[in-house]
């Protein structure tokens, strides 16, 4: 047995004597070593799937996430390579990195997406792009974007996952009743093409998951911001990537009345339920603050 594969195997051992105890600790949410094999067994089935073998080299876009951590192990489970590398290099570097390991396959974030296809074409060893959640600024404006959040319990849905295919097909119809054709991939961003027209974030908290949706109706403006807050155009060309607006896509730009209606037609007819204004819960009103507590520590 070779080392690469006994990491795999390691993991795997511990996680039969450790179980529950916390493997990963990441902004406030603790994963178990179960959870950590469970995760690094899911991704090792699908690269396997892809035809991944011992020795293959896998790279490894991504930064310091719990993604990050279960690819690694995964790509051990199989005795392939993982090649990891810094998520600020550029075209050049990608296609040296690539090319000289020879990957078969890289796993990226959604928002490196564009930036990997622009170089696929140099990289003729590379045949599969996985992409993983995202890790990028998002913009609200008053008048352009509509914040939504929802609280439900957690039976709602099978697991986190299913949380963001589910919301990720409900919002997909919701902008076809708007006219705008939409595509979207396990987490992250709802897209038109290559560009991002909503985000979404589910997170867990106690027997609950807090859902946040921020759609774009209108055009953002995001140059006032940089006027402010300095960033150097190495970090902003990173974090910001191609976003569009229901407006931009059709010429005209809804209300919140507008998406609010159709996103709850959409909302009943997926989940069954029906929502009303008022006042939060105390479950409701638990999950929301405790989540918002996080988001001001983590600033």
């Amino acid at each position: 047995m070779d080392n690469v594969r006994s990491l795999g195997k390691m993991l795997e051992e511990v996680a039969k004597k450790q179980k529950k105890k916390q493997a990963i600790l990441f902004e406030n949410r603790e994963v178990s070593y179960r959870e950590l094999d469970e995760n690094a067994n899911k991704i090792a089935n699908g690269l396997k799937s892809l035809g991944i073998i011992k020795g293959d080299r896998v790279a490894l876009m991504m930064p310091n996430i719990p993604d990050f951590i279960y690819a690694f192990f995964a790509i051990q489970k199989l005795g392939a390579v993982a090649v990891p590398f810094n998520t600020m290099y550029k075209g050049r570097e990608i296609i040296h990195i690539l090319n000289d390991c020879g990957a078969r396959a890289i796993i990226t974030m959604t928002n490196f997406a564009n930036l990997i296809n622009e170089v696929r074409e140099d990289v003729p060893t590379l045949e599969h792009v996985i992409l993983t959640g995202q890790r990028t600024m998002v913009f609200v404006t008053p008048d352009n974007t509509v914040n939504v959040q929802m609280v439900v319990g957690k039976k709602t849905f099978e697991s986190g996952d299913d949380a963001f295919r589910v919301v990720g097909e409900i919002l997909i119809d919701t902008f076809k009743q708007f006219g705008v054709e939409t595509w979207y991939k396990h987490r992250g961003g709802v897209r038109v093409g290559g560009k991002k027209l909503a985000t979404v974030l589910v997170s867990e908290v106690e027997n609950l998951v807090v859902i946040n949706v921020v759609a774009f109706l209108g055009p953002l403006h995001t140059d006032d911001f940089f006027r402010v807050i300095w960033v150097s155009p190495e970090v902003k060309d990173k974090v910001m990537e191609p976003m569009t607006s229901v407006e931009e896509e059709t010429g005209t730009l809804p209300s919140i009345d507008e998406f609010k209606t159709k996103l709850l037609t959409s909302l009943k007819a997926r989940l069954g339920v029906d929502a009303e204004e008022g006042q939060l819960k105390r479950d409701e009103l638990f999950g929301y603050e405790k989540t918002l507590a996080l988001a001001r520590k983590t600033q």
